[in-house]
C-alpha cells in the first residue's frame, strides 16, 4: 500500500517531502492504538529518507507501545546518531535500555526460581490490623454474602485486608489449575446465560451490571470475556471481585483471559501500577500466575464459540486444535493463542495483517469457514469498542460485545451486554451508559513512558 504518493518518476519520488506524510500518519495511528499501522507508515518514512529523525521516532514510539522494548531500543539508538543534542531521544533510549535491563534480570531470576509465586508466599504470617472492619473472607468457604460485602466495601473505596485479597488469588490459582483451555458451558434449555465483554477497571460500571441484570448465582450465570484490567483505575476491585465470584459460583461464573491479562500490557497500560500501589509488587506475581492460567475460549451448549479477540491466520482450525493449546504462558509472538487474544474481524472476506500489530484482521468468510469446520453457530468477542456496546458483523455469524460505557471517560460509548437463552441460543442485547465513579481518572496507574509515546 504506498497510496500512488511514492512512486517514481524518473527515478525520483514525486513528491521529496513523504516521508512526513507517512511520519504524521504513523503519529495518527498512534494516537488510535493502531500500532500496526503505525509501524508500517514510520518504516516507509525511514525507506523515504533514512536520515529523517521523526521515522525513527514514530517506529521506536509503535515497538515500545507494542511491549517491544529490544527493538524500540534499536530505534531510539538510530535516532540518537541522527539527533544527538535531542534530550528527548536520549531519553527514550534511557528508559528502553532500563527495560531491556529489567527484562533481562527478571528472566534470570525467574531462570533461578523453581518455584512459582503461589508456592513460596505464606498468607500464614500475615497479620490483619485490629483496626480492620471490613468483610473476612473464609479460604475455601467464599460465598454470595462474602461477595456483596466485598463489592460494598470496595464501592466506598476501601481496600480489602492485604492477608485476604493474597488468599483470594491464591484459591482463585488453585481453581484454575483445574480448568482447561477450551471451557464448554452448559446452559439449561429453560435458563439464561449472560456475556460481558471488555470491563478495563470500570468498576463501578461493574455494579451497575449487577444492579440491571442480578448478581451472578446458579440461576443466573455469566461469562466474562476478558480485559478485566488496564486503562481503568479501579482495576483491583474489578478483579478481586469477579475472583470472589468465581470461587463462590465456579460452575456459573466463567472468566476468560483476554490481552490485557498479561504482563507487556499490564506494565503499560495501569494494572501493575495499580496493584503495587494498593498492594505490593508480591500480589501483582500472583494475579499474573492467574493470568495465565485463565482459559482462552469457551462454547456454550456446542453452539456458540466465546473469545477475547477473534478468529486465526489459517482455515480448517478445530475445536480439538484449540483444547491442545498450552495456555499456562505469557503470549508468544504468534500462533492460535496469540490470534485468540488479539485478532479482529474486518468487512469484507480474506485476511490482512492487524492494524494492531498482533493477530490478523479476518473477514466473513474465515469466519464461516470456522462455524462450518466446527459445526457452530456464531462467535461472540469482544476487544474492540463499539458505540453501541455491540456490533453484528459477517451476516449476523459473529458479534462483538464492550462492556465499559464511555470508555476511558473520554469516548462516549455505550456498553452492552448479551443474554442467551439455552434453548434458542438467541442473543439479545441490552445497551447501557456510565454512571458516576470517584474523582480518580483513568490510567492513573499507567506507565509514565505510555503516555509520553501517545502524546509525542
Amino acid at each position: 500500500d504506498d497510496d500512488g504518493l511514492d512512486s517514481l518518476d524518473g527515478g525520483k519520488p514525486k513528491n521529496p517531502n513523504i516521508q512526513i506524510y507517512y511520519a504524521n500518519r504513523s503519529f495518527c495511528h498512534i494516537k488510535m492504538e493502531n500500532f500496526g499501522s503505525a509501524l508500517v507508515d514510520a518504516s516507509k518514512a525511514i525507506d523515504a529518507k533514512e536520515d529523517f529523525p521523526k521515522g525513527w521516532y514514530r517506529r521506536g514510539s509503535a515497538h515500545m507501545a507494542l511491549g517491544r522494548p529490544k527493538e524500540a531500543m534499536r530505534d531510539f539508538m538510530q535516532l540518537c546518531k541522527l539527533a544527538p543534542q535531542d534530550k528527548d531521544a536520549r531519553d527514550k533510549l534511557k528508559q528502553c535500555q532500563k527495560q531491556v535491563n529489567a527484562d533481562k534480570f527478571a528472566k534470570a531470576i525467574g531462570c533461578e526460581k523453581t518455584k512459582p509465586p503461589s508456592q513460596t508466599v505464606d498468607v500464614a504470617k500475615m497479620d490483619v490490623d485490629s483496626s480492620y472492619a471490613g468483610p473476612v473472607y473464609d479460604s475455601g468457604a467464599c460465598t454470595a454474602d462474602f461477595c456483596r460485602a466485598l463489592m460494598e466495601h470496595q464501592r466506598k473505596e476501601l481496600v480489602i485486608a492485604k492477608k485476604f485479597a493474597y488468599q483470594i488469588v491464591l484459591d482463585m490459582i488453585e481453581m484454575l489449575k483445574g480448568s482447561s483451555t477450551l471451557v464448554d458451558i452448559e446452559v439449561p434449555a429453560n435458563g439464561e446465560v449472560t456475556v460481558c465483554g471488555d470491563v478495563h477497571g470500570q468498576f463501578y460500571d461493574l455494579l451497575n451490571i449487577f444492579n440491571m441484570n442480578g448478581v451472578p448465582s446458579e440461576d443466573n450465570p455469566y461469562l466474562f470475556n476478558g480485559d478485566f484490567v488496564d486503562r481503568g483505575s479501579f482495576s483491583v476491585e474489578v478483579i478481586l471481585t469477579l475472583f470472589a465470584w468465581k470461587l463462590a459460583y465456579p460452575r456459573h461464573l466463567h472468566l476468560a483471559r483476554g490481552n490485557h491479562e498479561t504482563r507487556n500490557m499490564n506494565k503499560l497500560y495501569g494494572f501493575e501500577g495499580e496493584v503495587t500501589k494498593k498492594y505490593d509488587e508480591e500480589l501483582y506475581q500472583l494475579f499474573c500466575e492467574a493470568f495465565c492460567l485463565l482459559p482462552l475460549c469457551h462454547v456454550i451448549n456446542n453452539q456458540v464459540f466465546v473469545v477475547h479477540g477473534g478468529l486465526f491466520s489459517k482455515d480448517d482450525v478445530s475445536l480439538d486444535a484449540i483444547r491442545k493449546v498450552n495456555r499456562d504462558c505469557e503470549p508468544p509472538d504468534e500462533g492460535l493463542m496469540t490470534e485468540m487474544l488479539w485478532s479482529d474481524p474486518q468487512p469484507g472476506r480474506g485476511r490482512m495483517p492487524s492494524k494492531r500489530g498482533v493477530g490478523v484482521a479476518f473477514g466473513q468468510d474465515v469466519t464461516e469457514n470456522f462455524l462450518k469446520v466446527n459445526n457452530l453457530k456464531m462467535v461472540i468477542r469482544s476487544h474492540e469498542m463499539k458505540e453501541e456496546g455491540f456490533e453484528i458483523e459477517h451476516g449476523g455469524k459473529l458479534v462483538t460485545v464492550f462492556s465499559a460505557p464511555n470508555y476511558c471517560d473520554q469516548m462516549g460509548n455505550k456498553g452492552a451486554f448479551i443474554r442467551l437463552d439455552g434453548k434458542t441460543m438467541t442473543p439479545k442485547y441490552t445497551s447501557f451508559s456510565h454512571v458516576p465513579h470517584p474523582n480518580v481518572r483513568p490510567m492513573q496507574y499507567a506507565n509514565p513512558m505510555l503516555g509520553q509515546l501517545m502524546g509525542m
